[in-house]
């Protein structure tokens, strides 16, 4: 893939209403309880990202009939039932989506066939011994590189069992491996998680009939049920509306409407962290579309200063945090985040790069070992490299509105990972952003 390199021109006023593209998370899920459903499930508004795209292909290629995604994100799955997969004729590539190869391995872990799954060069080095340890205690038989990485090799027919799991630490991908997996184990399986992550398993799993019993920080599974096809309807992932939140805050005279954003109470950190900056954000035509709480977003410019972010809102934003140290480069004073460790082992290492990138622009930023201190001020413009990682790129996209210069961003081919046509919607709500 040849190198991708954005120039974003300095300042911008953001306005309009517009909608980003649909919930990654919820675009996974569909597909995957889809494919092993028993009946047919309809999908509007998938997102059509590489990373879900990946999702897709993988079950097509274990026999899952699917037709779509058309122009308008609508997809058919056919399912095949929750023991109808078959072996895939070769390796499953997830690209880069760690979503995908987290929440497969729990779901594929209790099939009768062997199955190995792998990804790019990013995906190659991300950690996978937090979902490939509670599966050995459940029984399941699934190996990986050295030092614990990408290609997952997962052996067939092990005798899978119900396991009452504590997670050290706060993870959806890592809840929702451990869940998934519990449906094909003898008896029950429970997860608690140590803080709040989202919700969208248990939501979608309810929703395709699945039960999945939950108490304050503690979800439980029975093995051996089926689910039954149902109709998803995919929100606006809050997560690339989160750039749109920080940048409509940052720049002059900005008022934005961002339409039909899931608004999921495990996923709105991001809004409550920005309140608590002072940004000025109105939640407007609330409703629930699908179990999915969703509404209409309404941004407009605001003073920003710098806090103390809590660290029980750290994991109900931990994808958006890129951008979120952009709108603590642009806020009056300091800013500390801790307790985001997780970070270190994204796409990227989101603590260091993001340090890095605002450091080279003319940030005060220090990156710690679970989070950054940031002092507010100017933002001068110059180069930053991305490190291959679609919410960095995006994230310094904005941090233009508010620079003196121009800021060029290297390495930005991942951002249709998650977002496609950013660059279009970017510029059609007031961003000069180009490919150079």
């Amino acid at each position: 893939m040849p190198q991708i390199d954005y120039i974003v021109k300095p300042g911008g006023q953001l306005s309009g209403e517009f909608r980003v593209p649909g919930d990654k998370s919820i675009s996974h899920r569909s597909i995957m309880f889809g494919a092993i459903a028993d009946g047919t499930t309809h999908v509007t508004g998938f997102l059509q990202g590489e990373d879900s795209l990946n999702t897709l292909r993988a079950f097509r290629a274990m026999g899952v009939e699917i037709d779509g995604p058309n122009n308008q994100g609508e997809v058919t799955i056919h399912g095949v039932g929750i023991d109808g997969l078959q072996a895939p004729a070769e390796t499953i590539d997830l690209g880069n989506s760690g979503t995908s190869i987290r929440l497969m391995s729990g779901l594929l872990s209790g099939q009768s066939f062997d199955v190995v799954l792998s990804g790019d060069r990013s995906l190659s080095k991300r950690p996978m011994k937090r979902v490939t340890e509670p599966l050995a205690l459940m029984g399941a038989k699934v190996d990986t590189d050295e030092g614990g990485c990408p290609p997952l090799r997962i052996t067939g027919g092990a005798a899978i069992k119900g396991i009452d799991y504590a997670m050290p630490m706060a993870s959806a991908q890592v809840k929702s491996c451990v869940l998934l997996a519990g449906m094909y184990a003898e008896g029950k399986t429970c997860v608690t998680e140590p803080a709040t992550t989202r919700d969208h398993t248990e939501r979608m799993l309810n929703a395709f009939g699945y039960p999945v019993g939950t108490t304050t920080g503690r979800m439980c599974i029975e093995g051996g049920g089926r689910l039954t096809a149902c109709d998803i309807d995919v929100p606006a992932d809050i997560s690339s509306a989160a750039f749109f939140l920080v940048g409509a805050s940052i720049a002059e005279k900005a008022d934005i409407t961002l339409q039909h954003v899931g608004i999921n109470p495990t996923r709105t950190g991001i809004i409550d962290i920005l309140k608590l900056m002072g940004a000025s954000i109105e939640l407007l035509n609330e409703r629930v579309i699908g179990g999915e709480p969703v509404a209409d977003i309404r941004v407009r410019s605001a003073a920003l200063k710098g806090i103390n972010v809590p660290e029980n809102l750290v994991p109900l934003a931990i994808d958006e945090f890129p951008v979120l140290f952009v709108a603590a480069a642009c806020a009056q004073g300091k800013t500390v985040i801790t307790g985001a460790e997780e970070l270190r082992v994204k796409e990227s290492d989101r603590i260091q790069v993001m340090a890095d990138g605002l450091q080279a622009i003319g940030v005060d930023a220090e990156a710690t070992a679970d989070g950054m201190i940031i002092q507010g001020g100017s933002i001068k413009g110059g180069r930053v490299h991305s490190r291959d990682d679609h919410r960095i790129a995006m994230a310094f996209t904005m941090a233009a509105l508010r620079a003196e210069s121009d800021i060029i961003i290297e390495d930005c081919e991942n951002v249709n990972t998650s977002f496609p046509d950013f660059i279009g919607i970017a510029n059609r709500a007031g961003i000069a952003v180009s490919v150079c």
